[in-house]
């Protein structure tokens, strides 16, 4: 590995080593992906990394490509003390509004976890159950804590392959290349075709007569 990029894991694991210096031994990492989306759910990721983990690469999900992430997704797997991730579909986004929806699929993936962390740190959530387990949030922490950035890893390649799966069952709206995200080329198509049944219709509305 090389020099500056040990050296950016290492501020990147500052963070989660003073906690570790407070006595808090098994931290987990949160975050998710698919808040803002048009369409498809919101996934969400909890990892717990070893102590002396250094994979080279990892970092904030949206700094990688996808060819990358896919690869760093596996060594995280493979590394990984502990993981979870939780799904809320859209038709749930739409029922219960989106924020209540990461903070469920948050909670969902902490029930996933073999181990149980005796800190959890998540970026930017509050007011969430972490089933007792303390926590401390983090704003923008998927770039300033390395098991959070793991996490964001996890939660994006979990939702992406979701959304490949559905490009295949809905080819005309391009799945597969914008991710169900609002990009101009996706709007077109709603305008085209209509909304399909994973467009969350609460964040719709205004593209196309329901």
């Amino acid at each position: 590995m090389k020099e500056k990029e040990e050296k950016r894991l290492e501020a990147l694991k500052e963070k989660e080593n003073e906690l570790r210096g407070k006595g808090f031994k098994t931290i987990c990492g949160i975050d998710e992906a698919g808040r803002g989306p048009l369409a498809g759910p919101v996934v969400v990721a909890s990892v717990i990394m070893p102590a002396d983990s250094m994979i080279e690469g990892v970092n904030d999900s949206k700094k990688i490509s996808e060819k990358k992430r896919e690869k760093l997704y596996d060594q995280i797997l493979e590394e990984a003390i502990s993981y979870g991730v939780g799904i809320i579909g859209q038709d749930e986004i739409d029922e219960i509004n989106i924020l209540n929806a990461t903070k469920k699929g948050l909670t969902m993936s902490l029930k996933e976890l073999e181990e149980k962390p005796d800190l959890i740190i998540v970026d930017a959530l509050s007011h969430i159950d972490t089933l007792g387990i303390p926590y401390e949030s983090i704003v923008k922490g998927d770039a300033k804590c390395y098991s959070i950035a793991a996490a964001s890893i996890i939660a994006k390649v979990t939702r992406d392959r979701i959304m490949r799966e559905w490009d295949e069952i809905y080819p005309e709206y391009n799945f597969q290349q914008h991710k169900g995200y609002g990009t101009a080329a996706h709007i077109a198509t709603i305008k085209e075709y209509g909304l399909c049944p994973i467009h969350r219709k609460s964040f719709t509305k205004n593209l196309i007569q329901l």
